[in-house]
């Protein structure tokens, strides 16, 4: 069996980011340890939300389920220190990478100005024959296309009325949960955080039908194993994609 390469250390040198994913739920699972570690730190971490997560509890009517799983992300946000958190209110479930998505991002991308963006694995699986959700990939892609355009004052030019500006600072794109990983940030004094924050997505959790779930269980063995690469108890692993040119 080949051993997993080890990990490199996040860098820590930078003050805002914005987590841009496609549902309620999706940071908790992999990436909320992480965040509760750098707004301890007193780091600026903001998150939007593509979709409210509608069509994802097949007992519940989008109507009702988008309300659910809002306030739910909102709970979860605050016990890891985010109080912003913002939903586009794009269709759960029927993303597609595409330009309406791309400018969506890109909006949010300029109004918060962030120096890293945060988002989800958008690999074709999850590093085995598991296959990734289609609005996973959808949201991944488009936030690496759309950091570019935030900053390219003539793509969305509509956008720059009323004071917004482009914005060319994000340095780094991170994508949690990736299976070409090359980085992690130390969760080991997070994570009961991390773990309390995927645990207020009670609805979604008791709607998935998963027999005997255990939230805790279910993040330490990612955790465990990527502090391993990294030399830490507990890690939260990250593919970094540099956003400057010839890098």
């Amino acid at each position: 069996m080949t051993t997993p390469a080890p990990l490199e250390p996040l860098r820590e040198d930078w003050q805002r980011a914005l987590c841009v994913v496609a549902h309620p739920d999706d940071l908790e699972f992999g990436a909320a340890a992480a965040v509760a570690r750098w707004t301890g730190q007193g780091k600026e971490v903001a998150y939007c939300l593509v979709t409210s997560g509608e069509a994802g509890i097949d007992g519940l009517h989008p109507d009702e389920c988008r309300r659910v799983r809002e306030a739910e992300q909102v709970d979860s946000a605050r016990i890891v220190g985010v109080d912003t958190v913002e939903f586009l209110g794009l269709p759960d479930g029927v993303l597609e990478h595409d330009l309406a998505l791309r400018a969506a991002i890109a909006r949010v991308v300029r109004r918060h100005r962030p120096e890293v963006v945060v988002t989800g694995n958008f690999r074709e699986t999850w590093g085995g024959r598991n296959l990734n959700q289609a609005d996973h990939v959808a949201v991944g892609r488009a936030v690496v296309d759309a950091v570019r355009d935030a900053g390219n004052r003539w793509v969305f030019a509509d956008q720059l009325v009323d004071g917004l500006e482009p914005w060319g600072g994000v340095e780094e794109v991170w994508a949690f949960g990736s299976p070409d990983a090359t980085h992690a940030v130390e969760t080991t004094d997070t994570f009961d955080a991390g773990v309390a924050s995927l645990e207020a997505h009670r609805a979604y959790i008791d709607g998935l039908g998963w027999d005997h779930f255990d939230p805790r269980e279910f993040l330490e063995g990612g955790a465990r194993a990527t502090g391993q690469r990294l030399g830490a108890r507990f890690a939260a692993a990250f593919e970094v994609f540099p956003m400057g040119w010839g890098e």
